[in-house]
């Protein structure tokens, strides 16, 4: 049987030659940012350095996606590395782009430099030559669910039907045949840790729109129905539902009012709001959904105002595969110590790795190399050591178990993986979740 520990060593000898190389191309998507379906320039630089050592690349694959492609020389399992191509919006953060506001303040950028970290580690022959299968790098756009009005506009034209990448990759075909697929996320939990385990929220998105009539918002008040008024007592409303949400369903609910009106002197007669529903799952998730729409329409009924409540597909509960962590673990644990591995709780954030994680082994572990607050002003990636290079080597070397001795540790854990949905199940899911209601008296 061949010797895996002495593959991983050429494997991480490898990467050592190349971890400036990476760091850069992270450094430079930091300085670039771009949010979902706009990552053009991030796509160009990944799909270019993919290309330039030699891989099958394609490109606009959901809109922005690049996947590039390894196909060793024997049949076998089929496995993901994927990472995250965009940006937030958090205009105010060290490193946003001055004129759109974009920022990486969740370290998509250190995510896509682990997963070329895994992609220049596998390109030694000496390493891919005992393994079997293909392994597919999938640069993923559009996961932080925003600019919700602007994803409408992109389902309207035709360019996609949901919001999040990862499911436009699914729908798309590409997860057909994949058999196990991971990813490495920055965190803070724990400075200079690798997490594993735990799970995710789910979620549906929601934009509203509250009509009312305009009028004179001095002379003659009482001739306009305020759109705003309508808004505010459909928060309050949300507000007063909180005391309902079962603390075992971690759920949250967070709106946004994204239009107040038009001028200060004129009654407002257009006002919308961004909403998310998320809960740890689908059963609470649709409870809430359905309060929350009554408090939306409450705002309407109470002014005399229509609302359009619109529901959008959002992303499913994440769960990570206990076999799939457990061989992750002792690759982490040999590069800084079993000590320095944590177990994740819950998290009440939401991923679109919750989608994969439905059809597929999947596992998330994070990389604890940040500072600051996750989404906020204050948040770095302070340690690109762990947060690229050993995220990357922590995954490539658990692929290499995976998919050496013609992929019998992949096909076990693929084998033994219950899914919760087929492909075509998960879709009808979430297509499901789709709905415009209007409300008026």
């Amino acid at each position: 049987m061949h010797d895996n520990n002495a593959t991983k060593t050429i494997f991480s000898n490898a990467i050592n030659r190349r971890v400036d190389e990476i760091k850069r191309i992270s450094l430079d998507i930091l300085n670039h940012p771009e949010s979902g379906y706009r990552e053009y320039r991030t796509s160009k630089l990944v799909a270019d350095w993919f290309r330039t050592n030699g891989f099958h690349v394609q490109t606009d694959v959901a809109k922005t996606g690049v996947i590039a492609t390894l196909k060793t020389d024997k049949p076998g399992p089929h496995v993901v590395v994927m990472g995250e191509l965009d940006a937030l919006l958090v205009p105010e953060h060290l490193y946003a782009d001055r004129e759109t506001g974009a920022a990486h303040a969740c370290g998509h950028h250190a995510q896509i430099g682990s997963m070329l970290t895994v992609a220049a580690g596998l390109l030694d022959e000496s390493v891919n030559k005992n393994l079997a299968g293909k392994i597919s790098f999938m640069a993923t756009p559009a996961e932080e669910y925003i600019e919700l009005q602007y994803r409408q506009t992109l389902v309207d034209n035709g360019d996609i039907e949901f919001f999040g990448g990862k499911q436009e990759l699914i729908k798309l075909g590409f997860f057909d045949d994949v058999d196990i697929a991971m990813l490495t996320h920055t965190g803070s939990e724990l400075a200079g840790t690798l997490g594993i385990g735990g799970s995710n929220n789910g979620m549906v998105g929601k934009t509203i729109k509250y009509t009312g009539r305009a009028a004179h918002a001095g002379g003659s008040p009482h001739l306009g129905i305020n759109a705003l008024n309508a808004a505010h007592l459909a928060l309050a409303a949300i507000h007063a539902q909180r005391e309902t949400f079962r603390d075992s369903d971690t759920v949250r609910v967070h709106p946004i009012i994204t239009k107040g009106g038009s001028v200060v002197n004129s009654v407002p007669s257009d006002v919308r709001i961004e909403a998310y529903v998320r809960a740890s799952n689908v059963p609470a998730i649709l409870r809430t959904s359905q309060k929350i729409d009554r408090a939306f329409r409450a705002g309407a009924l109470a002014t005399g105002a229509s609302v359009e409540i619109s529901t959008t597909p959002g992303y499913l509960p994440a769960k990570y595969d206990s076999s799939l962590t457990e061989l992750y673990r002792q690759n982490a644990a040999s590069l800084i110590g079993e000590d320095n591995i944590i177990q994740l709780n819950h998290g009440t954030g939401c991923t679109d790795m919750g989608d994969v994680s439905q059809i597929v082994p999947t596992i998330q572990p994070s990389a604890n190399a940040t500072t600051g607050s996750g989404h906020g002003v204050d948040y770095r990636v302070d340690n690109y050591e762990l947060a690229v290079t050993k995220a990357g080597k922590a995954m490539g070397m658990t692929l290499i178990d995976l998919l050496s001795a013609d992929g019998e540790k992949a096909k076990e854990i693929s084998g033994s993986f219950d899914a919760p949905m087929t492909i075509d199940g998960y879709l009808n899911r979430i297509r499901s979740f789709r709905s415009t209601d209007t409300y008026e008296e």
